[in-house]
């Protein structure tokens, strides 16, 4: 099967190992599993062809699986150059016939090229996750965005990005930002990457956590996981942050707050989680000790001024895999971790499967909803619907063996009811 699929992995041979991984994540994917039997029983994908632009773990495997089961033909490229686990890619090819062009550590042109071998496929639907590949659609391939019906977004700086051209007029098909969901952003984002990136830090480095002063660029739901975790080892966690409502966040819950400049002269461990650029300028690596450890948990390097930092240094080297070294002119170092990419993915294996359940199951029913609804769609930025995001969760709960409590009848007269006072 593999020879016929058009597609570009590292080595097919990987494949049996890929395979197990596979089933090894789907063991904690209950409510995406729920939705591949449903799919495969009513086919509501039926005819589509799907480009997906997103990591390619075993979690996305499982994903590609349940698309393809509701009558989707899928293709899949990486949506970061390091976080592809070539195994799992192997086996998307040999025992699923799906064609995916992703190589873990490809370079900048073999990446890009892979985004357009996907859209040589002429999907009708996107799914993306930094919005690269709706990026290529709209700058260089602009004649096929007349095929294109809908997509999906999974991360929050892609979402940013689609929600620009949105306001600027230049969005040319309607996307669900399935980021905003809560049962993605309060779980995936928090839980998942407070988790993985300490994973990533700790694989990377083998350093103890416990006592050092851990640095985190930005409050969101991703830093405030990674903040809990940290805490939770026994470091002594900086937040720095632009937003004051975010910032007071971070201090009522028992973080220092400051300034990068002055958090770069103590830090041990700094870590970005922002969506923004130069979040760690060329001068606050120079104000860094010798020994800091840098990585990045936004989606793009570009949070990191790697190029700044390169033109200050008077040497580089690997120090250990996912570990560059750089040496300053007075002799400190700084290390930078996985190239300045999600270092979740670049060093580890991203998200538990348990939270990437509950984001690929807004994946796969948004594209559904976005498919049978496509008439009364505009060329804009939506949320998943509401009950979409009542329904995984309510799943989810089912599938860990969770009851809650239902409203009676008389308590919702109460709450819709302005009538009723004390």
């Amino acid at each position: 099967m593999a020879k016929k699929v058009k597609h570009h992995v590292k080595d097919l041979r990987l494949a049996e190992l890929g395979k197990r991984r596979i089933e090894w994540a789907e063991i904690e994917m209950p409510v995406l599993r729920l939705i591949r039997e449903r799919f495969a029983k009513q086919k509501p994908l039926k005819g589509l062809t799907i480009a997906a632009c997103l990591h390619v773990t075993t979690e996305t495997a499982n994903l590609a699986r349940t698309l393809k089961a509701g009558g989707a033909t899928v293709v899949v490229c990486a949506s970061n150059p390091l976080s592809t686990q070539d195994d799992a890619a192997a086996s998307l090819v040999v025992h699923e016939g799906v064609s995916v062009f992703a190589i873990k550590g490809e370079n900048h042109q073999t990446y890009y090229r892979h985004i357009n071998q996907c859209l040589d496929f002429h999907p009708k639907v996107t799914m993306d996750d930094g919005a690269d590949l709706v990026n290529v659609l709209h700058s260089q391939r602009r004649k096929q965005l007349g095929e294109v019906v809908c997509g999906t977004e999974e991360t929050t700086t892609g979402v940013i990005r689609l929600r620009a051209m949105a306001r600027d007029g230049v969005l040319g098909f309607p996307i669900i930002a399935v980021n905003d969901a809560k049962t993605k952003h309060f779980f995936d984002n928090r839980y998942g990457t407070g988790q993985s990136t300490m994973d990533g830090i700790i694989r990377a480095t083998n350093r103890l956590i416990a006592g050092t002063n851990f640095v985190i660029s930005g409050y969101g739901w991703c830093g405030r996981g990674l903040a809990s975790r940290a805490r939770g080892m026994g470091a002594n966690v900086i937040v720095c942050e632009v937003d004051p409502l975010k910032a007071i966040e971070a201090v009522m819950d028992g973080f220092r707050v400051m300034k990068i400049r002055q958090a770069a002269k103590i830090g041990d461990i700094f870590c970005t989680l922002t969506g923004d650029i130069k979040v760690i300028s060329k001068d606050d690596f120079l104000a860094m000790k010798d020994g800091a450890i840098v990585c990045n948990s936004g989606h793009f390097n570009v949070e990191l001024d790697l190029d700044g930092l390169a033109s200050v240094a008077a040497s580089r080297r690997e120090a250990r895999p996912y570990v560059e070294e750089f040496k300053l002119k007075d002799g400190r170092c700084i290390f930078v971790l996985g190239e300045g990419r999600l270092i979740n993915l670049a060093a580890a294996e991203g998200h538990p499967s348990a939270v990437m359940d509950m984001s690929f199951a807004n994946q796969a029913l948004s594209l559904e909803y976005l498919w049978a609804e496509k008439p009364a769609l505009e060329k804009k930025v939506y949320p998943v619907p509401q009950d979409i995001d009542d329904e995984i969760a309510r799943l989810k709960l089912k599938a860990m063996g969770v009851n809650i409590d239902v409203l009676t009848p008389e308590q919702k007269e109460y709450l819709n009811s302005w009538e009723m006072g004390t």
